[in-house]
C-alpha cells in the first residue's frame, strides 16, 4: 500500500512544509508509516529502502502530537486513494493488572472439596458466569 506521487501531490498541502537539511522526503515518510499500518510491524522492522526507521518515527509522532496525521489520514479518504480506518490500543502494565500466579508468586494448594458439594457451604467466589436457563 503505497502511493505515488500523482497520489502525493494531491494531498501534499495537508502536510508540512519541509525545511532544512532533510534526507527522507515526506512522500517516504508517509509511505512508511502505511507500510507499518498495513503490516503491523515494528518500526525496527521497517526495509531500509524507506531510510532509517528512528527518522521515520520521529517525524511521525511530531505529525500525531500536531493533528497533521489526522489531516492526512481524512485528505486520503476524501481523495479516496487509501481506504484504510486505523484504529489503536495501547496495553500496560498501569492499564491491566497482572494475576500474581502470572508474575511468579507462589500458587497455594488445591484445596480439597467433600464430595458432597452442598456441605462445603455457598461458593466464595464466582468465576464464571453460570446461565440458568437458555433462550
Amino acid at each position: 500500500m503505497e502511493i505515488t506521487e500523482a497520489q502525493y501531490l494531491r494531498i501534499a498541502p495537508s502536510l508540512p512544509r519541509q525545511r532544512g537539511n532533510v534526507t527522507i522526503s515526506n512522500l517516504q515518510i508517509l509511505n512508511a508509516i502505511l507500510y507499518v499500518a498495513e503490516q503491523g510491524c515494528k518500526w525496527r522492522g521497517l526495509p531500509r529502502r524507506f531510510g532509517n526507521w528512528h527518522t521515520i518515527y520521529t517525524r511521525m509522532n511530531r505529525w500525531s502530537k500536531n493533528g497533521v496525521l489526522d489531516r492526512v489520514f481524512e485528505q486520503l479518504q476524501r481523495e479516496q486513494i487509501v481506504h484504510i480506518r486505523i484504529e489503536a490500543v495501547k496495553l500496560d502494565s498501569t492499564t491491566v493488572k497482572v494475576h500474581p500466579d502470572g508474575m511468579g508468586a507462589l500458587k497455594k494448594t488445591d484445596r480439597r472439596p467433600s464430595e458432597n458439594p452442598a456441605a462445603d457451604g455457598p461458593p466464595r467466589f464466582i468465576w464464571l458466569p453460570q446461565m440458568l436457563e437458555r433462550p
